[in-house]
């Protein structure tokens, strides 16, 4: 009932309806004094679901090859769209901070049109022009999720400062967290639907339609769909303000009124350089975004790789779509768990709940058994899940308005660049095990090598994170050390 409720209000309801009580109600929480009843905090809940729940991800390798792109071509447009992020996550932030969140998301809501744009009307044929169309689209996209990444927080964070309910906080990114997951198992199920012409025409022929939808065409499907959410993010975004929090920066609103933009570049800069030297100087928000970047970046490594795992584990590749669905289910129940950890536990504590968890997961993997080796998966997905929690949380109560959105922007420099550092890491030990293990085994096939390398760069993740995980610990102690 609540998902329903959620997903089939239009746009121009968005004003007036309010879903979110009823989903209050079903998940059992309630307040005498709701956040969910300013607009801004439900235009936040709508952005995340609309613009992060995106049909195209069940198929997103497979939906490069089928518009012509190679292997090599789909590796390379991704790394420009990690180098995008990099590079625009900072000053995205500082932007934030200066000219006003609700432009930034605004921004961000007409990238994301304009990235689906020109992917759905690219003409197919011209192997150039796709690929161009495509770098396009990566670029667009990067900057959109560089933008996005802590002014939606910022703003919503602040709406429930200017009106005294910051402490609901943890409670808005419960239910943030779990509606972006429902819309997380919407999307990939019926992306998945509609990508696969068949399935499409046999829905076709049960309506009696006599219809015939070629594989060219279907595959268009979910970035159409994903489209359609990007102009309702515009919607959403277009009602949002930006809240006015005493103290919020007397600073910023100076740069703003700079009649020059060579002044407001400057400002930018100052802005952002004191974010960064108050990241340095308070152990505490450097704890957070240096423990919550080692558990990320490994995390997120081996996500992208549960594809290959899934086979060597003997698990049927039409049961990747439903394995991930229901790993999707975990995006209700854990945000509520990890709520109640902020309340009832220290954040070294929790630190080490994750630390436990990932551990046991990476260790899982390693073992590669068959069938039941999808365990080990579901607990890296809680340790992702439950990082996210704490550094948003942690991240949010500690920062200060006029910083808020740059501080959450250097968090995702640091995941990201993190992300891209172990990319190129694990290319490189994939080639030395890959030659390695073909000099051992020179009679095995290619397939059967790769399989082997794969086998034992896992083995691999452990000691890495126990590493990384050593250096932090030994950062952040000297960092609380020298500032007593």
């Amino acid at each position: 009932m609540a998902v329903c409720e959620f997903f089939c209000h239009c746009p121009g309801n968005l004003l007036t309806v309010d879903p979110i009580p009823s989903i209050m109600s079903f998940m059992g929480t309630s307040s005498d004094i709701s956040p969910f009843s300013l607009p801004n905090v439900k235009r936040f809940l709508f952005f995340r679901v609309f613009f992060n729940a995106r049909f195209y991800y069940p198929v997103f390798t497979i939906l490069f090859l089928d518009y012509g792109l190679s292997l090599e071509q789909f590796a390379l447009l991704n790394t420009v769209w990690a180098i995008t992020i990099v590079l625009a996550e900072v000053p995205s932030g500082a932007l934030a901070d200066l000219l006003g969140r609700k432009r930034l998301l605004l921004t961000t809501s007409l990238l994301m049109v304009m990235e689906m744009s020109i992917i759905a009307l690219v003409p197919l044929g011209n192997g150039a022009v796709i690929f161009c169309a495509f770098l396009i689209n990566r670029i667009l996209s990067g900057l959109a999720e560089a933008m996005a990444s802590g002014a939606d927080e910022a703003l919503a964070y602040d709406t429930l400062v200017e009106s005294g309910l910051e402490k609901e906080w943890p409670r808005v990114l419960d239910i943030q967290m779990r509606l972006q997951h429902v819309g997380y198992i919407f999307a990939m199920t019926i992306g998945a639907v509609v990508y696969d012409n068949a399935t499409v025409n046999r829905i076709l022929h049960w309506l009696g339609s006599s219809a015939i939808v070629t594989q060219q065409q279907s595959m268009r499907f979910p970035v159409y769909l994903t489209l359609v959410l990007g102009l309702l993010s515009l919607v959403v975004t277009l009602g949002m303000h930006d809240p006015l929090v005493e103290g919020a920066g007397a600073e910023n609103r100076l740069i703003k009124k700079a009649s020059g933009n060579r002044d407001k570049i400057r400002g930018a800069l100052r802005l952002t350089l004191r974010a960064g030297q108050w990241i340095i100087h308070t152990p505490f928000a450097l704890a957070v975004i240096c423990f919550g970047m080692c558990f990320d970046h490994v995390l997120r490594m081996l996500v992208t790789m549960t594809s290959q795992y899934f086979r060597l584990i003997s698990l049927p590749d039409a049961s990747f779509g439903l394995i991930g669905s229901g790993i999707a289910l975990l995006g209700l129940v854990v945000p509520r768990i990890s709520r109640a950890m902020v309340h009832r536990f220290s954040p070294q504590k929790n630190v080490c709940i994750v630390g436990v968890t990932a551990f046991a997961a990476l260790w899982g993997l390693t073992l590669f058994i068959p069938y039941y080796g999808i365990l080990p998966v579901v607990f890296i997905f809680i340790a992702m899940m439950m990082t996210s929690f704490f550094t948003s949380h942690y991240l949010n109560e500690l920062a200060d308005s006029a910083h808020r959105a740059t501080v959450l922007s250097f968090k995702g420099l640091a995941f990201n660049g993190a992300y891209g550092l172990i990319g190129i890491l694990y290319a490189g030990l994939m080639r030395s095990l890959r030659t390695a293990t073909g000099a051992a085994h020179g009679d095995w096939a290619g397939q059967m090598v790769e399989n082997e390398a794969f086998r034992a760069s896992i083995g691999w993740f452990p000691w890495y994170l126990a590493l990384i995980l050593l250096v932090v610990t030994v950062v952040v102690v000297w960092r609380y050390s020298s500032a007593d």
